[in-house]
């Protein structure tokens, strides 16, 4: 990959992981390993290192919420919750996105 679409790429991710993550928890519940995985196989994390600085500042904002469980096998995992400010935080980055994108869309099929 060149460095251009490196650049471009790392932005991108930078500006909507904090929403794909709450977008993610909006369905269930989800272990870091968990969430990282799910992100990393759709190319929006390069790897999971970069997840949990992400999901502690997130949970210190009040927008995710932490419990630990134990399955029947296996050990202790902390599992990650939205919490009614992280809804509130998807539905405006939802309504923002829907607002922006069809004009982005338009602006680079003009160009290419």
């Amino acid at each position: 990959m060149d460095n251009t679409r490196e650049r471009i790429t790392t932005n991108i991710r930078k500006g909507v992981l904090e929403y794909c993550v709450l977008a993610l928890l909006s369905q269930r519940d989800m272990y870091g390993l968990e969430l990282a995985d799910w992100l990393a196989a759709r190319g929006l994390i390069a790897s999971e290192g970069s997840l949990y600085p992400l999901l502690a500042r997130m949970r210190q904002a009040g927008s995710v919420e932490t419990h630990w469980l134990t399955p029947e096998q296996g050990h202790a995992r902390r599992y990650y919750a939205i919490t009614t400010q992280g809804r509130t935080q998807l539905r405006v980055f939802a309504a923002v996105w829907r607002d922006i994108q069809p004009h982005v869309d338009q602006l680079i099929a003009e160009e290419t």
